[in-house]
């Protein structure tokens, strides 16, 4: 036989897989029924499907597909009906700025890269259903996108609003907040400002609750569900509501504050709280600056330094704004508040750290707030404490403001209330606060409505017009998909470039008339990808985004992949799009992802990301043109834990490699009349059958191919192998590297694809141990062995031990103190 050489066996088998349609999906035909003629159950299993970069695929890409490729291959084997689709998240902004860079169409861009990453995922043997395979950017998806959008529309899901927005100058476009972390554009890293826009949003928030509560339906690592539930913030409190003190026209805050009630006209202000327990101590009202009583209650005397503060807040992202470790400033208003718990008058101030969209967009504050504390004590604001904890050092500093106490305890200087612990206040102090009408139970949430305009080119447009008046209409759905014009420049000017495009308003007249306009802003790449996983199982359905009966067969998911990048962002969007679906009836399950994962990173062999502006970037084209895909393929999975970072090692991937032609150099030893079954070690075969069939259904693919290497080193050690256990090795080889499986396969004369046969069964009898080698010793050192039945009792070891002539010889008459089992290990006789 030849010597192993991938280069000469991998494309030919990737060609023949490929022409006999191996891995076609089949929704009810041949495919989808069993040999015994059992119809197979159906598993749908899916990558989050790529952004088709010009870099092409990078190693935590192949890490991601090798590993569900092996899942997929292994169901097959077990005869399952897999889906096992992929396709291209195709619109965004990497490529419309390679676009502005160049010149060249960002569609031409696209096919481009996306002809270099379906060559690349084939050259890695992933045995995608290449039928179904979607582009996000083609007008035959996007069409559905805008569907989407139409019946969130017609739902009242989606409305317009004019909004304070995350804009990055430098990609001149809105972010959603998840896009702007750390003030930060995720795209060029370039800092973000904020910006008032009239913008389209998704009332993803009235799904909150079914949001939170999905998660408990799902089998997600524990920390994906946490941030998920974070995101959202659901929090039980009290809305209290404050009467603002306010001056007459022209009177300053000296006036307001030495005026009596009755010289003052007054309005309400509500603020949510979730530690009610503290009103009695409330010593001041911060407000956001933006928020829109700021400008209505600020007196004369302090407008002028209440404006400035709000022009410098405005320049903030709100994570910016809420950086718990930035020094906390803010302006005093002038203004005052009764605190309706004493009727005491506080001051009332501003501070970016309180957000307009969050609660009420203020906050009550008092000296049991980390941050409220520290605020007071800058502006020598006075503070009262209501609240006693339990340790008696430590009520000494907190009673003279030593030191901030935000914990439950007891209260004190609560009037009615003192004496109560902190949850039984909660409850009695929001009762009376109802009784007098001064507040209301409520349920606050951190989630914001989902922001989805975007001032770019690479997107679906938005599928909306407007009439002469300026009213918003709907596109009927007969007018979809609504084209992207052709005729724009890309060149970001701080408006969509759609506003340039003369075809887009031609045509919108055209269809309905002078004067209308169209909607020039496009659809956030998210939109896309939140629906995608539906038409995977009807993608040339030209008539529904898919089908009654597809989404029936196959969905929800059963098994999902992907970075832990996407904890919030494409999740929780995915998510909210199958809810929609689901309350309206259109699908009968409310949760997308049964099972989620969530591969570690690859990191360079420094420890460091993988960067190009670090030079250390592997590209996996040039580890396949070395080493060969196989080889490749089982270097990655060796490296560690699926879900673990781990380091790429140029070192260690010669292991994998001479694995693999250790495993071809076996065939030279098969012998069709090997008839000795001892030769063949059945008990570490059928170790070795079970051992690989439970690690690939927990994905720890690195101890499994640690299995099948003792396995193999094993056979060599034998000198020969049976060619029945040769064809169980190539079997439990197939998923890890198929293509030597599948050649090696064919050299035993075997006419059918490896990838057709069934999964090797282990033979539980064979795997049983029946006997132990158990340790003796005397005196706690080690003088023999013994080989006995598993499980047998002590009196009998014993007897057994002090027969052996060794022992004798050491014991001889001397007399036995005692002795000490461990079970199936060892017995210590000491004398």
């Amino acid at each position: 036989m030849q010597k192993y050489k991938p280069e000469k066996i991998e494309k030919k088998w990737q060609d023949y897989w490929e022409e006999q349609g191996i891995y076609k999906t089949s929704d009810d035909g041949e495919n989808s029924v069993a040999k015994d003629g059992v119809k197979k159950e159906k598993f749908y299993l899916l990558d989050m499907f790529p952004y088709p970069s010009g870099d092409g695929l990078h190693m935590g890409h192949t890490e991601e597909y090798v590993a569900t490729d092996i899942y997929a291959r292994y169901l097959r084997m077990n005869q399952k009906n897999v889906l096992y689709p992929t396709g291209w998240d195709a619109f965004g902004l990497p490529t419309e700025n390679y676009a502005i860079k160049t010149g060249v169409h960002p569609k031409i861009v696209t096919k481009k890269h996306t002809d270099n990453f379906r060559r690349q995922l084939k050259s890695l043997g992933v045995s995608y259903d290449w039928s179904r395979e979607i582009d996000s950017s083609s007008p035959e998806y996007y069409k559905w996108t805008q569907w989407f959008f139409l019946l969130l529309y017609k739902n009242n899901l989606a409305y317009k609003k004019k909004a304070k927005v995350n804009w990055c100058e430098s990609c001149q476009t809105v972010l959603a907040n998840e896009q702007a972390e750390g003030g930060i554009c995720e795209r060029c890293k370039k800092e973000v400002a904020q910006k008032d826009l009239e913008q389209w949003f998704f009332k993803i928030t009235d799904f909150a609750d079914d949001l939170i509560n999905g998660l408990d339906q799902v089998d997600w690592p524990s920390s994906t569900v946490t941030n998920q539930r974070n995101w959202i913030g659901r929090s039980e409190g009290t809305m209290v509501r404050f009467e603002i003190a306010l001056a007459p026209q022209g009177r300053t805050s000296s006036v307001a504050s030495s005026s009596s009630r009755n010289d003052l006209f007054t309005q309400a202000l509500e603020v949510f709280t979730t530690r009610v327990d503290t009103l009695f101590s409330c010593s001041f009202l911060i407000l956001a600056p933006d928020n829109l009583l700021v400008e209505t209650i600020t007196t004369d005397e302090h407008k002028k330094e209440v404006e400035k503060y709000v022009q410098e807040t405005r320049k903030k992202t709100n994570l910016e704004r809420t950086d718990l470790q930035k020094d906390k400033k803010g302006v005093f208003t002038g203004a005052y508040a009764i605190n309706p718990a004493n009727n005491e008058k506080i001051p009332i101030w501003i501070s970016d750290f309180v957000l307009a969209d969050y609660g009420t967009g203020a906050v009550f504050a008092d000296a049991h707030d980390e941050r409220d504390f520290e605020f007071a004590q800058k502006y020598n604001i006075p503070l009262k404490v209501s609240i006693r904890p339990q340790d008696d050092e430590l009520w000494q500093k907190v009673k003279n403001l030593e030191e901030c106490f935000s914990g439950d305890g007891i209260l004190i200087n609560s009037e009615q209330f003192d004496g109560l612990t902190s949850s039984e206040a909660r409850t009695k102090i929001t009762d009376w606060l109802i009784e007098n009408n001064l507040g209301d139970k409520k349920i606050n949430y951190k989630l914001r409505d989902w922001l989805i305009s975007r001032q770019r080119y690479w997107g679906a447009p938005i599928p909306v017009v407007y009439d002469p008046e300026g009213t918003a209409h709907p596109i009927p759905e007969k007018y979809l998909p609504w084209l992207l014009p052709t005729d724009v420049e890309f060149k970001p000017t701080g408006v969509s470039p759609l506003a340039k495009s003369k075809e887009f308003f031609e045509r919108t007249e055209k269809i309905f008339g002078k004067g209308w306009t169209p909607e020039i802003d496009t659809m956030d790449t998210f939109v896309c990808s939140s629906w995608y996983y539906f038409r995977f199982a009807d993608p040339k359905n030209d008539k529904e985004f898919a089908g009654a009966e597809a989404i029936k067969q196959w969905l929800p998911i059963d098994m999902y992949v992907g970075g832990a990048e996407h904890t919030v962002l494409h999740l929780m969007y995915a998510r909210f799009f199958t809810k929609v679906l689901h309350k309206l009836g259109l699908i009968n399950f409310n949760e997308p992802f049964t099972k989620l994962h969530h591969q570690g990173t690859i990191l360079a062999e420094d420890g460091r990301k993988m960067s190009k502006s670090l030079g250390n970037v592997i590209n996996p084209d040039d580890v396949v043109k070395q080493f060969g895909t196989d080889t490749l393929r089982l270097h990655i999975m060796f490296l560690g834990s699926f879900e673990d970072k781990k380091p790429w090692s140029s070192k260690t991937i010669l292991g994998p490699r001479r694995f693999l032609e250790k495993v071809w150099q076996l065939f030279e030893k098969i012998s069709d009349d090997y008839k000795d079954k001892q030769k063949d070690n059945e008990t570490l075969l059928h170790k070795t059958i079970k051992k690989v069939s439970e690690d690939i259904q927990s994905l720890d693919y690195n101890t499994a191919i640690s299995a099948m290497m003792i396995l193999v080193s094993d056979m060599e050690k034998r000198g020969g192998v049976s060619k029945n256990a040769y064809s169980t090795l190539l079997q439990l080889l197939a998923p890890f590297a198929p293509h030597i499986a599948e050649e090696l396969w064919n050299q035993l004369g075997n006419t059918n694809s490896i990838f057709l046969q069934k999964w090797p069964k282990y033979d539980e009898t064979k795997i049983k141990i029946t006997n132990v080698t158990i340790v003796i010793q005397i005196n706690g050192k080690v003088r023999d062995r013994i080989i006995i039945p598993i499980d047998i009792e002590e009196k009998e070891i014993i007897k057994i031990a002090l027969a052996c002539p060794i022992i004798q010889n050491f014991v001889g008459t001397k007399k036995i103190q005692r002795t000490i089992y461990i079970k199936n290990k060892l017995i210590n006789i000491v004398i």
